[in-house]
């Protein structure tokens, strides 16, 4: 299959999918989440592959999506929806089913997170089955499309974060219940893929009924039906007269910028950091 923003392989009994637009550090646009969905369907069809990494080249997971980027752009509208339902049905498809998809996915799946996790970055970690990030990983939660916030790390620390919009560290992520291990950035690559290692000795069966119990835990409290009702609230936020959600001629949230200005030490009463590269 002809890729273009991923690279897929198997290694062994572990399939492989990188991020592979680290010039934009790893920008979902609809083209990587197709090409994302393609390799998902390698990785399900090929009975050698138990497990599946999900990972960004140049050492960020993603910065979130893609918001105005020529071929991003581009290829959305080749895709030719036209206004109205068939515009509801792609928008919904790129930040709710695709995801929902990932999340149910047959075989296990990690996320290995390096550098910067922002929103759209949080979503695909979140579908992901376990997460295993570097401790210098930076995790940024907000109102986003895939609502899964207040699953993946409670009520009220969902509210805390999206209130003041903040980068959480990996130990605060882990604290939070969202990261499943911390790990050094030179030790990352090695125990995540030990991990897949171990998980693909054990049944297809196995691994595969304890994924369907737990997603029907999940699923119980309500889960899928709430990332639903969460969509619907975004697009009205989406299109409230007189938003502004984003930096005037950037491509950038609001939101996202409050918390690198944080990150930064330039928001009023903040104590300034240590600088480090900025997205």
């Amino acid at each position: 299959m002809d890729f273009h923003e991923v690279l897929y392989a198997a290694q062994g009994p572990v399939g492989v999918i990188t991020l592979n637009r680290p010039a934009y550090r790893n920008a979902q646009g609809y083209r990587m989440l197709d090409e994302i969905d393609q390799a998902f369907a390698l990785a399900r069809a090929d009975d050698a592959v138990r497990v599946v990494i999900v990972r960004g080249a140049g050492g960020v997971f993603s910065t979130g999506h893609d918001l105005g980027t020529p071929e991003g752009m581009a290829y959305r509208e080749a895709l030719g929806a036209k206004p109205g339902i068939e515009t509801y049905d792609q928008f919904k498809k790129y930040n709710l089913d695709l995801l929902v998809g990932w999340r149910n996915f047959p075989k296990p799946t990690i996320a290995m997170v390096e550098g910067y996790c922002i929103y759209a970055g949080w979503m695909l970690a979140a579908a992901m089955d376990v997460v295993f990030a570097a401790e210098d990983a930076q995790f940024l939660a907000g109102v986003v499309e895939y609502m899964s916030i207040p699953w993946d790390i409670g009520v009220r620390r969902a509210k805390e974060l999206c209130f003041e919009s903040r980068f959480i560290t990996a130990r605060e992520a882990a604290d939070y219940g969202f990261v499943n291990r911390v790990l050094a950035p030179a030790d990352l690559e090695r125990e995540t893929f030990d991990f897949a290692r171990r998980v693909a000795q054990n049944s297809p069966e196995v691994l595969r009924f304890a994924k369907i119990h737990a997603n029907k835990a999940q699923d119980a409290q309500g889960f899928t039906n709430a990332l639903e009702d969460s969509l619907g609230d975004y697009q009205a936020m989406m299109y409230l007269p007189g938003s502004n959600l984003r930096m005037e001629g950037e491509r950038r949230l609001l939101a996202v910028d409050l918390a690198l200005q944080g990150r930064r030490g330039e928001r009023p009463g903040q104590t300034p950091l240590p600088k480090t590269k900025d997205i």
